[in-house]
């Protein structure tokens, strides 16, 4: 195991841009060891400071399984790269609700960025979160814009209508769209719709050209119905091919047009705030759960009615209530 720096160590580093450091950051911030806990917060007290190193433009990327994101996202990384840009790509790997393990794959399908030093791709497990992200991504997206990359990318595990929680952490949300066979809608659930500020049909080529346009078509008028009354209007639909490159420019065009409509009109600054908000919520009620299971007492009462669910004699709900009424 590797040993843990000191603060000035992960700050410096992060800082600097070194991305040995940032990845060893992102692990610590990760880590549910109890040592770790104080100097990871630590860590992101220091660098959460840095204000204008908060200015990234923050893309979250959701879709059905088969759309493509990895591939998508190597191509449009690419891209940025060479306007000059500096991109880190967070990609969440399912975990398996058996063993716990992740296959991580994200990295290897995003072959030229991961080999490039100017971007950074850090695969993590979804562990135990829900809505399609890690449990420490809002601090990772955090680690990487304090080390200096103005575009990061957050890719969702890709398991449709949950993912949500993506929203809560990013300046934009893109949905990559999948025709399908005889339902060009399929898999596209309502909730992601909803919040979604631009989708995009993958893999608009060749004899699949067509379809994915039909495809575009159909989602923009189910967004019309959805959209119709939020400010700013539907978002917008559109094709792209990471194949062949067709519509990749356009894509990041969109992006940024949203974006930049949003931070013009305050709505960026107020969706940011907001965020901030509702990640500190989520922090305390981590808190206060991790307090109380520290209550020897009330582990004892815990263990006590999970035996009780256990063997039948009591209902789930009623015994959890009486965790804190016995007390």
């Amino acid at each position: 195991m590797q040993r843990r720096l000191s603060r000035e160590a992960y700050v410096d580093g992060v800082r600097s841009g070194d991305r040995r450091v940032l990845a060893r950051a992102i692990t610590l911030v990760e880590s549910r060891r109890g040592d770790d806990l104080q100097l990871a917060a630590d860590v992101l007290d220091a660098l959460g400071a840095d204000a204008e190193r908060r200015a990234a433009v923050r893309v979250g990327v959701s879709g059905v399984p088969g759309a493509g994101k990895s591939t998508l996202l190597d191509e449009l990384g690419t891209r940025l790269l060479g306007r000059g840009h500096r991109v880190a790509v967070l990609a969440v790997d399912p975990s398996s609700t058996l063993s716990g393990g992740s296959i991580l794959g994200d990295k290897t399908r995003m072959e030229r960025l991961a080999r490039d030093d100017r971007a950074y791709v850090r695969p993590s497990p979804s562990g135990d979160a829900a809505g399609g992200v890690a449990r420490r991504s809002r601090e990772a997206v955090l680690l990487c814009e304090a080390a200096g990359f103005d575009v990061v990318l957050v890719e969702t595990v890709g398991v449709g209508q949950s993912e949500t929680a993506v929203a809560s952490m990013v300046d934009h949300l893109l949905l990559l769209a999948l025709t399908g066979a005889g339902d060009d809608l399929q898999g596209i659930k309502r909730g992601i719709l909803e919040l979604a500020d631009s989708v995009v049909v993958t893999k608009a080529d060749g004899d699949n050209l067509e379809r994915a346009r039909r495809a575009a078509a159909e989602l923009s008028q189910a967004l019309h119905i959805l959209h119709g009354s939020r400010p700013g209007g539907p978002a917008p639909v559109a094709t792209a091919s990471a194949r062949t490159g067709e519509g990749i420019d356009e894509l990041w065009g969109t992006v940024l047009r949203v974006v930049e409509s949003a931070r013009t009109h305050g709505e960026l600054e107020t969706r940011r705030r907001a965020q901030d908000l509702h990640w500190f919520d989520e922090a305390v009620d981590e808190m206060i759960r991790a307090r109380a299971l520290a209550d020897p007492d009330l582990l004892a009462r815990r263990d006590r009615l999970r035996d009780e669910v256990a063997r039948g004699s009591a209902i789930p709900t009623a015994a959890a209530r009486r965790i804190f009424a016995d007390g």
